[in-house]
């Protein structure tokens, strides 16, 4: 086996992992870069080989960096299989479809006005690119291997963080790599801890928060103290949040302030078509997460959703306390902008920032306390208070991936610390080193590896694993 980094090594985005296996290639994830230009250029650079020549691509879950550069794939020609859980398939229709429509109207509202360097601007994909893409999907269940290619199986087994969110165990030629995917929290109220895993010769595992741990306090209390307090002065409480997972989240826990009467009975909206769509998966979904058929009704309940671009534009006039929950997670596009033109230069209003943000996105330029962000070529000024949340976060810190870790009954040949930015892989990378004693590096973008049989008596295999091997 050999392995090529063709994303998410050296950043947070942009999940591609080229696996050979003889004369196959198979695609560990198939994701946007997003962030930096320089990163999110790479998006319109050739692929690794011709498509043609791939034969399949699997997916950890449904997230745009792990699955939204499938269409262009698709567009450029390739026709195999897309396997994922079924969870993963359902919430990639969705997300692919709205995915591609926001850049085509983007491409297009650029060139109306005429703020793109590019005569005419382009989307990176179409929406017909997008509905190709999903008729190659095809659903696995969990816990059942199943053979992708010839000499070639895949075992998923659940990685909480979001709906359908899968590890994968991949063997072939009796060499196993598993690939983390993004993991989850062991203690996450909507989904169930990442499964443990015992036994991998080689091992790809996410770094995102490698370098921090998760605020102890829970995220009830500061969501009740930021809402309440915006309320008081008459503002608007904006959360942008990602559509999968995140929106559920709040809802939830929105949900249960209100049962606690812990803040006022104030509107909820939640103006993302797509992350209405998403929430009737948790109720379809249900075996899959922690919520009870009550929680979820009660949720739904409490929430307007928003789905006509005639209410999301009416929101813009509200005078009177709210909440509004608009994708995207990071600020980079679709509903979230436009209340952001109308309600950050506004002090009476609160930006709720929750959750990871990217190098390069609007979200981490907001949190970092920039006085001004650029959208639709116009500097928008940032007057509204900012309070970033980090307790709302679906991946697991640094802690828990250890904790993740030590699940293994011996060390992986090797481990390569992905998808974190580069301080977080690093201290990640050193803890694994220190504290585990494995065999333990982080890949660079397009760096390729050889992944060769493990032998019992091979150098670099800790004395404790010798034993167990024995």
């Amino acid at each position: 086996m050999r392995m090529t980094f063709l994303g998410a090594a050296g950043t947070v985005t942009g999940s591609k992992y080229l696996l050979e296996h003889r004369d196959l290639h198979v695609l560990i994830d198939c994701g946007l870069f997003q962030g930096y230009k320089q990163l999110r250029l790479h998006n319109w650079d050739p692929f690794q080989l011709p498509v043609q020549d791939l034969h399949a691509i699997v997916l950890t879950h449904a997230h745009l960096d792990h699955c939204g550069y499938l269409p262009v794939l698709v567009r450029n020609g390739y026709r195999g299989p897309v396997y994922a859980t079924q969870a993963t398939c359902e919430l990639a229709k969705i997300l692919l479809r709205d995915s591609a429509r926001l850049q085509e109207e983007e491409a297009e509202f650029a060139n109306r006005h005429g703020f793109s360097k590019h005569a005419p601007a382009l989307p990176l994909y179409t929406e017909q690119d997008a509905e190709r893409a999903l008729t190659l999907l095809r659903p696995l269940e969990l816990q059942h291997r199943v053979m992708i290619a010839p000499g070639l199986s895949v075992l998923m087994r659940g990685a909480g963080h979001i709906l359908g969110a899968a590890t994968l165990e991949i063997v072939g030629d009796g060499v196993t790599l598993v690939c983390s995917g993004d993991l989850g929290r062991p203690n996450d109220p909507l989904m169930y801890a990442p499964q443990t895993i015992e036994h991998a010769d080689y091992l790809l595992v996410e770094s995102t928060y490698g370098d921090r741990r998760h605020p102890v306090e829970p995220p009830e209390v500061q969501l009740a103290e930021v809402i309440n307090r915006t309320a008081l002065r008459h503002g608007i409480t904006l959360v942008p949040s990602f559509a999968v997972g995140r929106a559920q989240l709040l809802m939830y826990h929105l949900y249960r302030l209100k049962q606690q009467h812990a803040i006022p009975d104030l509107p909820i909206y939640l103006n993302s078509p797509m992350a209405t769509d998403v929430t009737r998966l948790y109720q379809r979904f249900r075996s899959e997460h922690r919520l009870s058929l009550e929680d979820c009704q009660g949720m739904c309940d409490g929430t307007h959703f928003v789905r006509s671009v005639q209410e999301s534009i009416a929101l813009d006039l509200l005078r009177t306390p709210a909440i509004i929950i608009a994708a995207s997670g990071m600020a980079t596009g679709g509903r979230v902008l436009h209340h952001l033109k109308a309600l950050a230069p506004n002090p009476l209003n609160t930006l709720l920032v929750p959750g990871f943000q990217a190098g390069g996105t609007r979200g981490a330029h907001i949190v970092a306390g920039a006085p001004s962000v650029r959208i639709h070529g116009q500097d928008v000024p940032i007057r509204a208070e900012v309070v970033p949340m980090e307790t709302l976060s679906a991946h697991a810190d640094a802690d828990e991936i250890m904790q993740w870790l030590r699940g293994f009954k011996r060390a992986p040949k090797h481990t390569y610390v992905v998808h974190g930015e580069p301080n977080a892989s690093d201290v990640l990378r050193q803890r694994i080193s220190q504290e585990l004693g494995w065999s333990v590096s982080v890949p660079e973008y397009r760096d390729c590896v050889e992944l060769p049989p493990v032998d019992a008596s091979a150098p670099g295999l800790a004395q404790a694993d010798q034993d167990v091997l024995q």
